[in-house]
């Protein structure tokens, strides 16, 4: 993932280790300080490299996610198209005949190496494979010559159809047809053609590649290959014409030739003159590749966005250590400096150590991230199982490019050499005379004149920044610039108000706008980036930490009476607080570090009940009623199909019946996203048919839903849309309304009109196409008039939605109707059925980001172990003139155990109000839950697991260092120092 940030990537990791080379081999003194520290702390050194390895892992990790969905959808482009390059869809009839002899003038084109025709129709099987009859109602029966088609693409290729035409009464079948009839060579079918049944045996079986898996616009296309005149003389006998269809190949590859693409077309719009506006001209291996690129920038960016929780914990992870390595080292900091060190060459001799911890964690964090990409695209396979229209969702195989390897493993140095370098410099700042006496470090006079002066400047730059970009609603800086300012202010209100006064004041600011700021402005999760997700979690940890680490006295009181008492469980509690109050910053990196990842947590459990809590508004707003969406071929089934579900025995069961007006067009994005035509679904809807789908918005005036339905009847200027309408992948938004413009286009003719948004569907499920069309294909849904005008003869009644009888099982009636109309290729979607089915699968998608996330708990986890096995080696002296005085070994050790509780819950009750409060108010505020009706569920049962495990987890990292600090020797601990 990211090419375009190899290079930048690349050449900031070689300064950074040039840089380091350089002073390893000018400063001798402090590279012999750090290795020397490194090889002497050998467990601290092993956690350390522990949390920086699962940080490294994590990014690498996120993009291995996008390498295998970029990958997959990319081994469309060769199951279903090979070297198919463009495809010239043309009417029955003499026009079909024609547009294929015109395009016989691309022959001699030098950016075309082949062309293919081929006749096909929509058919359905029957076969007896395992001693039982299985139907398939989604199968392309085709018609061409194996020997062009062998020849078919760049020379030496492979086309993906090859060996000898099946002879009369045989046909060749692709996978995926064999596979759903159970039937292999040499077994017989049934096929449907023109709704007339045929016996054929199969010769043999291709696998789905190239030209033997291509299709109509699918992604899994179930092939029928008949001998020369099979398909043509049952058209003759049915008194009908099958399709024309031209495959075209460009020179190059199956990926190499989608950059010939606009030249080709232009080439065969021009051959094919005044037949142009009678044929469709798809580019399927350009929208193909176009689909992977976006998701897989869209799934990686999606767990780039849950891993940088953790990478940011990891970073505090390293800061947090090296914040501990320079307490327990100042007396020999101060020594050294007083000795004639210079403070540049201290900060060496820690960026060096870090450094080196960082690259021994490089490897193994690459083997890792690699595995744990494996194990999201392992569960992510079953998950878009269930994503699956008809068979066809994207089947994901695993891989992983240099390039991700790369970018994640240079980013997760150069995060780790900031944070180290960063850190090495602040504490090196220090007074020499009192580091040597190993005394507190003097209070501040105040903020320096020169810093008050730029960082009041900096603060009305950033308040008056922010002005434009709340206006606009501009996600990342409508949270980051409101917070900036208030931090810049801070040195100024010294000036005026305490030092507590201020950090108070300030994060309480910061904190009450990151978790304001969407009601204020809605529109800033209008947005496919993920980055405002990342922005809001950490402000909101950040703040919510630096208020809580400076008011733990105000926070203690309630439990003022258990740490006075009188006995060793009182002394073990005092014990507990006293070192975290102490040390705010070691606590609130901590602290940071669980709020963060558990704040992510609650939040995605918070989102996947509000999910399942609104899945029965979902399915009353989509359905309204209609039980079943029926998808059926127009050649066979005709107007009678409509007729016979009214009024015919098929009828028994069905109280209502719905047709649809269905064709495929071109649009353009009403949000302004994407400057490319959208491939949309058009569907007419007949006059008062449907009144009772909702909508989420309508246009001013319409004061109700029946109002819109009764004005799209009325206006055939007026559509609506789904909310979904363009997306490409990332949260859902609201970047159209109801008074915004579309022009919708037919292909076939060039004919375009603009069209008005009437109003947006609470859920447009039911309109979208239910036979595996492509994932990018966007209903537009009119009145029956207004689709005919624009799209004339294409416009055919191919869809309808049923109502069932009260008591009548959709499932059954689907299974009974597919069985009943066979011939008629007709494919029953249970509504209800196929939306909860959906619904799990985004619930389950969740988990898998859940699971992805827990990586960052044990960042946090591990991050707490450093820190108590530093704390044991700190307080080693404390600890033994403690046991000197009486002090029992499970007083010491229960004071170890309830520190870390103390930090642990404290962590987990913020993540976990945090997240139930940010989620609330993106429920109340975001469009993204806009039709979600089911009210917003707290989570208690899922938290309370999380919560215990995270406690338990933390409790177990700890037991090891609160053994070995109850094990001290007292005589040793007094008398020796380290």
């Amino acid at each position: 993932m990211y090419p375009n940030l190899l290079l930048p990537l690349l050449v900031a990791l070689t300064l950074a280790l040039a840089g380091l080379a350089l002073i390893a081999v000018r400063q001798p003194v402090s590279r012999r300080l750090a290795f020397r520290q490194v090889a002497r702390r050998r467990t601290e050194a092993a956690l350390v490299i522990g949390g920086s390895m699962l940080g490294t892992a994590i990014v690498i990790g996120a993009l291995v996610v996008g390498d295998t969905l970029d990958f997959s959808v990319r081994q469309e482009a060769y199951r279903t198209l090979g070297p198919v390059d463009e495809r010239v869809v043309a009417p029955p009839g003499p026009a079909g005949r024609a547009v294929a002899e015109r395009l016989e003038a691309l022959a001699g084109d030098p950016d075309v190496d082949g062309m293919l025709n081929a006749r096909t129709a929509q058919a359905s099987a029957l076969g007896s494979g395992g001693g039982s009859t299985v139907a398939e109602p989604r199968v392309l029966a085709w018609q061409m010559d194996f020997a062009d088609a062998a020849r078919f693409g760049a020379a030496g290729g492979d086309s993906g159809l090859d060996g000898p035409a099946p002879g009369p009464g045989q046909v060749v079948l692709n996978e995926p047809l064999a596979r759903s009839l159970s039937v292999r060579s040499g077994d017989s079918i049934t096929l449907y053609l023109f709704g007339t049944p045929g016996t054929y045996r199969v010769e043999r079986v291709v696998p789905e590649r190239g030209v033997a898996g291509a299709g109509l616009g699918g992604r899994l296309n179930r092939n029928a290959f008949l001998a020369p005149g099979t398909l043509d003389a049952a058209a003759r006998a049915a008194g009908a014409e099958p399709r024309s269809v031209t495959f075209v190949s460009n020179r190059g590859g199956v990926e190499g030739g989608d950059a010939l693409t606009s030249r080709v077309t232009a080439d065969i719009r021009d051959a094919l003159g005044p037949l142009a506006g009678q044929a469709t001209i798809d580019t399927p291996k350009q929208t193909v590749l176009r689909e992977a690129r976006q998701a897989g920038d869209s799934l990686g960016a999606l767990f780039l966005m849950i891993g940088s929780f953790s990478v940011i914990a990891g970073a505090l992870l390293l800061v947090n250590i090296f914040v501990m390595l320079g307490e327990e080292r100042k007396a020999q900091m101060g020594m050294v400096r007083a000795l004639g060190m210079r403070r540049s060459r201290l900060v060496g001799s820690f960026t060096l150590e870090g450094a080196a911890y960082a690259l021994m964690s490089a490897l193994p964090g690459v083997g890792i991230g690699i595995a744990v990409g494996w194990g999201v695209a392992v569960v992510a396979a079953e998950i878009f199982q269930g994503w699956s229209v008809g068979g066809s969702s994207i089947r994901i195989a695993f891989d992983v490019t240099p390039t991700s390897v790369l970018n994640g493993l240079a980013m997760g140095l150069l995060i780790a050499f900031a944070a180290i370098l960063a850190t090495s410099v602040r504490i090196s700042r220090f007074n020499i005379i009192a580091a040597v006496r190993d005394l507190p470090a003097p209070l501040g006079r105040g903020p320096h004149r020169g810093r008050l002066i730029l960082s009041t400047g900096l603060a009305v730059l950033c308040a008056a920044a922010a002005v434009p970009a709340l206006a606009r609603s501009q996600p990342d800086a409508t949270y980051l610039l409101p917070a900036l300012a208030l931090a810049f202010a801070a040195p100024a209100l010294l000036l005026v108000l305490p030092r507590h006064a201020v950090t108070t004041l300030v994060a309480a600011a910061v904190l009450a706008w990151t978790l304001l700021a969407p009601v204020v402005r809605p529109r800033i999760f209008d947005t496919p980036s993920m980055s405002v997700y990342v922005v809001q979690g950490a402000l909101a940890a950040f703040s919510a930490v630096v208020l809580v680490s400076d008011n733990q006295k105000t926070l203690l009181r309630p439990v003022r009476r258990l740490l006075e008492r009188p006995s060793e469980s009182g002394l073990a509690a005092r014990l507990a607080v006293a070192h975290p109050l102490a040390k705010r910053f070691r606590t609130g990196a901590t602290l940071v570090m669980y709020t963060l990842i558990v704040f992510v947590l609650v939040l995605l459990t918070e989102i996947s009940g509000v999910l399942r809590a609104g899945v029965d508004g979902v399915v009353a707003d989509a359905t309204a009623g209609y039980s079943l969406r029926l998808d059926y071929n127009p050649l066979v089934a005709g107007d009678h199909l409509v007729d016979e579900l009214r009024n015919s025995p098929s009828a028994y069961g069905i109280s209502g019946v719905a047709p649809l007006l269905n064709a495929t067009g071109r649009a353009t994005d009403p949000g302004h996203r994407d400057p490319r035509p959208l491939d949309v679904a058009a569907v007419g809807v007949p006059d008062g048919a449907i009144t009772g789908i909702t909508f989420r918005e309508r246009l001013p005036g319409l004061a109700d839903d029946p109002a819109v339905w009764q004005a799209l009847a009325a206006d055939p200027r007026y559509v609506v849309l789904d909310g979904f309408f363009g997306s490409t992948g990332g949260p859902a938004g609201d970047y159209y309304d109801p008074g915004d413009t579309l022009v919708v286009t037919d292909p076939r003719t060039g004919r375009a009109e603009q069209k008005v948004i009437a109003g947006v569907l609470s859920n447009g499920r039911v309109f979208y196409p239910g036979t595996g069309a492509g994932s990018t294909t966007y209903p537009v849904v009119m009145n029956e008039r207004a689709a005919r005008e624009l799209f004339g003869t294409q416009a055919q009644n191919s869809s309808a939605l049923v109502r069932t009888d009260p008591g009548t099982s959709p499932d059954a009636l689907a299974t009974r109707l597919q069985g009943e109309q066979l011939s008629s290729s007709l494919v029953a979607t249970p509504i209800e059925t196929d939306i909860r089915r959906q619904f799990d699968s985004s619930t389950a998608f969740f988990r898998l980001m859940q699971g992805f996330l827990a990586l960052g708990l044990g960042v946090g986890i591990t991050g707490l172990g450093v820190v108590m096995v530093r704390a044991v080696r700190e307080r080693r002296r404390t600890i033994g003139i403690l046991r000197a005085l009486g002090f029992r070994a499970a007083t010491v050790r229960r004071s170890f155990l309830w520190e870390s509780a103390f930090v642990a819950v404290e962590g987990i009750v913020l993540g976990s109000l945090l997240g139930v409060l940010t989620t609330w108010l993106m429920y109340q505020n975001s469009a993204a839950f806009e039709g979600l009706e089911g009210g917003f569920p707290v989570e208690w049962a899922s938290i309370g697991v999380l919560a215990v495990a995270t406690f338990a987890a933390s409790l177990l990292a700890t037991w090891g260092p609160a053994r070995r600090a109850a094990a001290i020797r007292p005589a040793r601990a007094v008398r020796v120092t380290d």
